[in-house]
């Protein structure tokens, strides 16, 4: 079991700063992350916070405009960083907010740090240009960028006692990951095209006829874009349904903060299905309003029930 150590005394002025400073960047950087967190209680949301800003920092680093030996040395340097916040060796008053936050967010839950280590591999496989032949291939960088977050986040969520099947919670955290940065990548085909990256596996675009690229708002010519997108949409749900296995392990607000970052990507999922073409002619979001309607699901539990009944009925 995961358990979580809630804080025992309220943080002094310097860490609320911090986390302030986090969960700032958070609301302007994150819509979709921020909207879940908000379901959180604030020990935890200040938390994650804490985590998305310091996996922005090294996002950032990667997609920025700096040459890449420049990245390379500055992703060694947050990697430094964060071996002093795993050693206990940041200050509260410290000049970096993120590293306060995170440091102290640290001492609060059992979050697995090094999978913000993971995150800077998965960076530094962007900086080298890596391609994908196979999935296979494909889920290793996807576990560095998304599984590993799937896991830290579950150190700040815990597990609930007695929860069934608990020893498999950051297998199922780290699936749902892999589920979200897979749309992730149905969703920002074009955009990463552009930037000179291609993610999908070589195998599925050659299958597909779709070996020269998304460089444009149609697709290749003579290619099957529809029955690429399709297929991968079917590997994606197959990997919610599996990820989704956590929800029932979770206390609900976390369940429900779960259930909403999911849920929106997992709508994100169904308007690309209906129209995969949408992908190569712009970002693919969701209204507010449906946001909010996919909020209001996951505090209601429905989604989490509906697992819990569906695990149950496979034991029977």
């Amino acid at each position: 079991m995961i358990g979580t150590v809630e804080p025992q005394a309220s943080a002094s002025a310097p860490v609320l700063a911090a986390y302030s400073y986090c969960e700032t960047v958070t609301g302007q950087q994150a819509r979709n992350f921020a909207y879940g967190i908000r379901l959180l209680p604030t020990p935890k949301r200040r938390a994650m916070s804490a985590l998305y800003a310091f996996s922005r920092r090294v996002d950032d680093i990667g997609d920025g405009p700096l040459p890449d030996d420049v990245k390379v040395s500055r992703l060694e340097d947050t990697r430094a960083l964060l071996t002093r916040i795993r050693e206990g060796g940041i200050d509260e008053d410290d000049t970096d907010p993120v590293a306060v936050a995170l440091s102290h967010a640290a001492t609060r839950f059992p979050v697995p740090l090094g999978g913000l280590d993971e995150l800077i591999d998965g960076v530094q496989m962007d900086l080298r240009g890596e391609t994908y032949e196979t999935w296979d291939d494909l889920k290793v960088y996807c576990r560095c960028v998304a599984g590993a977050i799937g896991r830290l986040s579950l150190g700040v969520f815990g597990t609930e006692p007695g929860a069934r099947g608990v020893e498999r919670a950051s297998e199922y955290a780290d699936t749902l990951g892999l589920a979200l940065q897979l749309t992730n990548i149905l969703r920002d085909v074009r955009e990463d095209a552009e930037n000179g990256r291609t993610y999908l596996p070589a195998d599925d675009l050659a299958k597909f006829g779709c070996s020269d690229g998304f460089a444009g708002p149609t697709p290749p010519q003579g290619s099957d874009f529809v029955g690429l997108v399709h297929f991968e949409v079917r590997r994606a749900r197959a990997l919610f349904a599996e990820g989704y296995r956590l929800l029932p392990m979770l206390d609900r607000r976390s369940g429900a903060c779960v259930a909403a970052m999911a849920g929106i990507y997992r709508r994100l999922l169904d308007r690309i299905e209906r129209d995969p073409e949408a992908v190569l002619r712009g970002r693919v979001s969701l209204p507010g309003r449906e946001k909010a309607y996919v909020a209001v699901r996951g505090l209601s539990g429905l989604d989490t029930r509906h697992v819990a009944r569906r695990t149950v009925g496979r034991r029977a």
